[in-house]
């Protein structure tokens, strides 16, 4: 009786090791798909944007201050106003939300989305570096390049500029550079470190031609009229998409929903409406925007 014992034991022993291995190879396959703890079910808890707007009934933004006809922000009241503000506030009515100010820069706004501080960041131009950690809309706008000229001089293609005897300014590491670079190569290019400097430079005749995006250059006729008219060039026409930054995340309803809400603006015109209201607010008038500028 006493053998028949010990090899009872050691049977169930056995039993006992071959059940540990067993469980042991199965235990990534239940993590897999959820019946046991893993990394799978805590990526699933994770909360999307659409979800947490609904919840919170809050949309949160990137505020950029002192940057119109995009953002402008009373400092003695602290109010916010511009094109993209009154943009937000129709976003947030499809939520029925409030809207949440984080005053930002362009750069950090792409950081602010990465550290799930906002939910939207307004005017991003998604370029593949960009892309890499966020995700973008739709373009809100298509945003054409031209320049301010000294008086006397009225281009309309970028060959009006390309010549020897015209300085041509920019500032220095933006799309304005690489622009001038490529299209202006015969031109005397200079570089200043701030769009403030090159504005400068044209107003005391060291320029002759200041390249900025439309928006930027009508904003600054608006600070400075005496330097208008703005010019759109043209042969080639240079444009890029001016985006809404998302946050990069499996769930799309939300993207969805914004890209739903930019067709249906852009087709009715409104958004252009939007942006003229912005520019208004530079002091710059309908009439001195370029017909062809259509956003």
């Amino acid at each position: 009786m006493t053998n028949d014992r010990g090899n009872e034991i050691r049977g169930r022993q056995g039993l006992s090791r071959r059940g540990v291995a067993a469980a042991a190879v199965l235990l990534p396959a239940l993590s897999l798909i959820g019946l046991a703890p893993g990394v799978v079910r805590a990526q699933s808890t994770a909360e999307s944007t659409f979800d947490r707007i609904r919840r919170t009934k809050t949309l949160r933004i990137a505020a950029l201050p002192g940057e119109l006809p995009y953002f402008q922000k009373d400092l003695a009241t602290g109010q916010w106003s511009g094109a993209c503000i009154d943009m937000a506030l129709d976003i947030a009515k499809v939520f029925d939300a409030k809207l949440e100010y984080l005053e930002s820069t362009y750069g950090n706004s792409v950081l602010d989305l990465q550290s799930n501080k906002v939910d939207l960041a307004f005017a991003l131009n998604p370029t593949p570096a960009r892309a890499l950690s966020i995700a973008f809309s739709r373009p809100m706008i298509i945003h054409p390049f031209g320049c301010l000229a000294k008086h006397g001089l009225a281009p309309k293609t970028w060959d009006d500029l390309n010549k020897p005897e015209l300085v041509i300014v920019f500032d220095i590491g933006s799309l304005h550079e690489t622009a001038a670079r490529r299209y202006c190569p015969k031109a005397q290019l200079t570089g200043f470190k701030t769009r403030d400097e090159c504005t400068l430079a044209l107003q005391s005749g060291r320029a002759d031609a200041q390249i900025e995006a439309a928006l930027l250059g009508l904003a600054t006729v608006g600070k400075n009229p005496a330097l208008g008219p703005y010019y759109l060039l043209s042969n080639p026409t240079v444009a890029l998409p001016s985006c809404l930054g998302l946050q990069r995340e499996p769930d799309t309803r939300f993207r969805e929903v914004i890209d739903a809400w930019i067709d249906m603006n852009r087709g009715t015109g409104q958004i252009r409406e939007w942006m003229l209201q912005g520019l208004a607010k530079l002091g710059v008038n309908r009439d001195q925007v370029p017909a062809s500028l259509t956003f």
